[in-house]
């Protein structure tokens, strides 16, 4: 199943690094696999998946339950990362488009979570999705 995880994250990461209105708001180059040390600014993190079988008996299959997680750093405000996760929502609910080895069959949006961390008090929001996919 990790195949289909790693060829998800690398299909939204093109999906997302493609949108026009989303890297004028963070700017180019700021969706992360891992989240370089003193970020600043606005950027997209990917963050946790939970991949569970999803086969049939003619075709193999993952769902994943993934998240997302916009980083409002420094000067960056929770009003901005909730901006930001429009239009990262607007971007992949409910999308069509091409993952490396396997068909899209659906991606959902399940839910948003506005938070701070701890110990710097920076805004975040965590986005979770839904995806099921289905190998070629």
């Amino acid at each position: 199943m990790s195949d289909a995880i790693l060829s998800l994250r690398a299909a939204i990461q093109g999906r997302l690094t493609e949108d026009a209105a989303l890297t004028a708001l963070i700017g180019p180059g700021r969706i992360y696999d891992e989240a370089p040390r003193a970020a600043r600014g606005l950027y997209v993190v990917h963050g946790e998946v939970e991949a569970r079988d999803w086969s049939t008996g003619t075709e193999r299959g993952c769902e994943q339950e993934f998240t997302l997680v916009i980083w409002a750093a420094e000067s960056a405000s929770s009003r901005q990362a909730l901006e930001v996760a429009g239009l990262v929502v607007a971007a992949l609910d409910q999308a069509e488009f091409p993952v490396e080895g396997h068909v899209l069959v659906n991606l959902r949006w399940l839910s948003s979570l506005l938070a701070r961390e701890a110990r710097k008090w920076l805004p975040f929001v965590t986005i979770r999705f839904r995806a099921v996919t289905e190998a070629l």
